[in-house]
């Protein structure tokens, strides 16, 4: 079987985006037109039109898709997802993890369902701390479970290649709702966070 690439981009909008990066790339001294670069603008405008396909989606339509009705209520956590996501301060990549924990209320969800929330607020123009708590709100106002916990660890572009260049810092932020602002269950999910169990 051959392989047969898919693309998904909207066709529209493509134009504009070529131009402007074609034109980008002009007034850094650059020539859009030697061979290196000549496809640049439309790989360029693929590529951002999927870094930025955050904004066409809905978490909560997400975490709903798979909402069933369970009598569990202890923690239920996912740790080390993974994330990419876009600095709106430089556009640069920022990247890490996600662990997301939360005490059902009488309704669960699908945990693949956990990671695809994660990329529908990390794949658009972000700051980790906005980030964190969307991922926590749509959790919590879609399951309403007891609690709700994330913390995100992430490296950032715009602070390692550029500005003060500290190749080995991470930034965490948390966010921490119901149960979870209780030390007792804040501190059994950090240490599970921390913890190696595999």
């Amino acid at each position: 079987m051959a392989f047969k690439k898919i693309e998904q981009y909207d066709e529209k909008i493509m134009p504009p985006l070529m131009h402007h990066y074609r034109e980008s790339l002009k007034l850094l001294g650059e020539d859009p037109e030697r061979e290196g670069l000549e496809k640049t603008p439309e790989r360029v405008a693929k590529a951002m039109q999927y870094m930025m396909q955050g904004y066409d989606q809905d978490a909560r339509a997400i975490l709903n898709s798979a909402k069933f009705k369970e009598s569990v209520s202890e923690m239920i956590l996912v740790k080390d997802i993974e994330l990419y996501s876009m600095c709106e301060h430089h556009m640069l990549p920022f990247f890490g993890k996600a662990h997301i924990a939360y005490i059902p209320n009488g309704y669960i969800t699908g945990l693949s369902k956990l990671a695809r929330v994660v990329d529908v607020y990390a794949r658009r123009l972000q700051v980790q701390e906005r980030l964190t708590t969307q991922i926590l709100d749509a959790i919590k106002e879609t399951l309403n479970p007891l609690g709700v916990a994330v913390v995100i660890e992430a490296k950032h572009l715009c602070m390692m290649m550029r500005g003060v260049q500290k190749q080995n810092s991470i930034t965490t932020t948390s966010a921490f709702w119901g149960e979870f602002e209780k030390n007792q269950t804040r501190s059994e999910f950090t240490k599970l966070i921390s913890s190696r169990l595999h």
